[in-house]
Parts: C-alpha cells; structure tokens; sequence
C-alpha cells in the first residue's frame, strides 16, 4: 500500500506545539487546547495528541540522549524542528502503546510534510534504530553513560541534573531518606488527575461528587474533588467559579492558615501574590462565612484579572483586588491585616508534573533572584499584619534557597517574628494520618501525598521585643540557624 505522505492531524498538532514552545516561551497547556479546538481534532485523536506532545516535552532530557546514542552525533548538531520530530518518534515507542512500525512510519510521514524529505530519511534511520531494543534497555544504555549517580537520574528520569541535586538536598532537609530521591522523579513524570475545589459555603462537595461519573473525593483536603476523566469546565460550579480546578496541595496550605489559629468575626486577610487566584478563591469563601475581607495584590494586570475572574463566585465585597507591588503594602498599610498568605513567586520546580516543559526553562541563576524577592514579599507580609498576625510562607517549590533558608534569613533580622510549627494547622486540616517531616515547616511531595511539591512555613508578628501576643505561644518553634 502507499504510504502516508503526510502526517496525521494529531501527530502534527503535537509537533506545532513542541515548535510553539521552544520558539515563543509559550505553555503547552495554553496553546494545545485551542488548537485541537481549531483544527477539530476531538475524542481519541486529541487524547494521542495530548499524551504525545507532554511526553514529549516531559521526558525531553530521556529522549535526547536516546537519539544522540541512535543518531551517534550530539542533540545541539540536530536541527531543532528535526529533533522535536525525534522526540515525538521516541515518545511512540518507548513511552506510548504504539506498535513499532505504526511509530516510525506515521513520524516519517510527519517529517516529510514539517522538515523535508531529506530529513525525513535522517528521522527513519534513526528511529529505527531506537525500535531496536525496549525501553529498560535504553535506559540502561544512557545511565552507563552519564558521569556520576546523580547524572545516570537526570537522563533516565528526564530531569536537568540541578534539579535533581536540589530535590535531594531539599528530601534531606525535611528529614526523608535520599533513596526516595528515585521514587520522587517518577512522581514528576506522572500526569496527576485533575482536582477540583468545591469552595465553603459555594459550593457542596457531595452535591460535585454526585454530579460527576468517576470523581472521588480528595485524600487531604475536605473541599477536594478528583476527577476520573473529561473535562473539568463541564462540572456543574466551575463556569460560575463556585468550583475551581485547585491542586489538593495548594487548597491545603491555604485552609491551613485558617486552621493555624481561631478565627473571629470580621477578620482582615491578606493575599499578598494572589494570580492567578485559586487561593484567593478559596480564603474569600472562607472568610465570608465569618464576615471576613480579603485583599488580593497582585502586580500583573492580565494576573489581577485571572483573580477577578476566580473570585467571581464569592459575595460582593468580601474580596478586593488590587494591582500593586506586594513589596510596598508593608510599608503603605502597616499592622493593618490579621492574616497574610504569601505565595511567593518561585522556580516552580514543585509543579514538575502539571507543567511538562518547565523544568527546561529554569536554570541555578535563576534561584538568587527569586529569592530577593521571596525575602522582600516575605518582609512586607510581616510588616502589614499586627501584632499577635499569622503570615503563611508558601512556595510551589521545594529548593532549599527557595524555602527553609529564606525564612531563616527573615527570622534573624526579624526579633519581632516567631516560627510556629505549621503541622499542627496541617493536621487540623487533612487529618492526624497525613505524613509529615521533622517540621516545624512542612513540605509536601508528589510521591508521598499525591499532590504538588507546596511548602509552607507559618510565622507570627510578636511585640516588638519578641513576646508573643497570641494564641497558642508554647507551640513556636523560633528559628534563627
């Protein structure tokens, strides 16, 4: 029979994303959707497309050192719209259930039609030397290849080596074994299910698990919802934004500021980086149950509307959303809020599995910048709220320099800041059998909780000589080395 001469609708799609993200910064999840809309690529064909083109990009690192080995010339000699191609091939057949010859000869004819037929001779020879042997194998093949342990886990598991060095470091630091390090990449490389909020008071949990074939309810948080499947802006509550999509991580961190202390009526909360908002959301419909406000900052216009948009469900008045710098609210409205939610900008490298080609992107130079800023955010949430105020440090990261060290760094130049343990306020939230580390801040994983890698530490304004003002004092932990 003739071959194809072109590729097919869901191939090419996964090739113009890969193309659309190494050429314009753009997010996989941002331009796949619309699309597969446009092109009407629908039902099984999109699905392929989606799995192809994220596993792709997630286990780009893998599949590069595959074709190097195959092509026997290094990737960076590869023309770039060629060796997006490759990875494509690659993912077929060592990461997908395609048969092997289904894999190499839709990618060839996919490559007739994106990078020449010269090229596309190139691309058959050399996935059929991938088609050779299985996966185990390859991974076998480039492990014995890299330099030293941690390098032999960065090309197998599809993780730039820093990372890889970071996770563990940051695995020590909450007291975990180093040998979970392993299981810990797999757990980046694993789509999650999507999870949903049913916001307090929005919306009921039960009344979404009912509405929704194959959802199950969350492992920690009381407002979670996973899905089994389909589209999470079909769930009855998401339009109106009375139900959000929320990871159960992120929905735990900020339930846990409430619980960190009792609240009473007509509190001023404070959400110092809100966008794109889902803890926003989740604190407003908290804080209208008690005729509490929340003041959402966040210094990116197009961000200040995605929180807009995300708090669209909670009563008028109780949130307000402003445009504006959260490093200067200390400073313009001080001891003004009693409680603070930073969630502070970061290297993101806890969210490695919901955004498949972010961990290319950031780089070691990256973390010292990001840390000014974290101390800067962290210093202005200390100065807004009172005496006797909770602030709740929280990254999607679990770097070291992203998380223990800035607020260490804060509590020494702060007499006036205490560290409370936060797992009590965890625990009150998600139960006594959520696992925890040596504390007093807590750090959650993909591969123990399930969720995405959220660290929180609780701090609490004292007097200015230290004392503490508040409830439950015996249970501070100050840390100042």
């Amino acid at each position: 029979s003739e071959r194809r001469r072109g590729g097919d609708p869901a191939r090419t799609a996964a090739f113009d994303v890969l193309r659309e993200v190494a050429t314009s910064d753009a997010y996989a999840n941002l331009v796949l959707p619309p699309l597969l809309r446009r092109r009407g690529v629908r039902g099984r064909d999109a699905a392929f497309a989606t799995e192809l083109a994220y596993g792709a990009l997630r286990l780009r690192g893998r599949y590069d050192a595959v074709v190097e080995i195959a092509a026997d010339r290094p990737a960076e000699r590869i023309d770039p719209p060629v060796l997006d191609v490759l990875r494509l091939g690659a993912h077929q057949l060592l990461g997908m259930r395609v048969p092997a010859h289904a894999a190499v000869s839709e990618t060839v004819a996919l490559a007739r039609t994106v990078v020449g037929a010269g090229a596309a001779q190139f691309v058959n020879a050399v996935l059929r030397r991938v088609s050779t042997d299985p996966l185990d194998v390859w991974l076998d093949r480039v492990g014995a290849a890299a330099g030293d342990e941690i390098e032999a886990l960065a090309v197998r598991h599809s993780h730039p080596a820093w990372v890889v060095r970071a996770l563990r470091q940051a695995l020590v630091a909450d007291g975990r074994d180093p040998a979970e390090l392993a299981a810990l990449l797999e757990a980046d490389n694993t789509a999650p299910a999507v999870t949903l909020v049913a916001r307090p008071g929005l919306a009921d949990r039960d009344e979404v698990l009912a509405s929704v074939e194959g959802a199950s309810p969350g492992r920690w948080s009381p407002a979670a919802v996973v899905l089994g499947g389909g589209d999470p802006h079909d769930v009855v509550g998401v339009e109106r934004a009375a139900v959000g999509v929320q990871d159960e991580g992120s929905q735990l961190v900020a339930l846990a500021l409430v619980a960190a202390s009792p609240t009473v009526d007509g509190e001023r909360w404070l959400d110092l980086c809100a966008g794109p908002g889902g803890k926003t959301a989740l604190l407003g419909a908290v804080a209208a149950r008690t005729s509490g406000t929340v003041v959402a900052t966040e210094v990116q216009p197009h961000r200040a509307r995605l929180v807009e948009a995300s708090v669209a469900a909670v009563p008028q008045g109780v949130v307000t959303v402003r445009c504006a710098d959260g490093r200067t609210v200390g400073s313009d409205e001080p001891a003004t809020f009693d409680r603070a939610l930073v969630d502070a900008p970061c290297t993101g490298l806890g969210a490695l599995r919901r955004r498949p080609e972010s961990r290319w992107r950031r780089s070691p130079a990256d973390v010292p910048e990001l840390g000014a800023l974290q101390r800067d955010l962290l210093g202005s949430a200390l100065d807004a709220v009172r005496p006797g105020g909770l602030v709740a440090y929280v990254t999607c990261s679990p770097h070291v320099a992203e998380t223990r060290l800035v607020v260490q760094d804060v509590l020494r130049r702060r007499p006036d800041v205490e560290q409370l343990d936060a797992r009590p306020a965890v625990r009150a939230v998600a139960g006594d059998a959520i696992p925890l580390g040596d504390g007093p801040a807590v750090q959650l994983w993909p591969h123990v909780h399930g969720t995405d890698a959220m660290f929180l530490a609780l701090l609490r304004r004292t007097d200015d000589d230290g004392a503490s003002t508040g409830p439950d004092a015996a249970g501070s932990a100050r840390t100042t080395d």
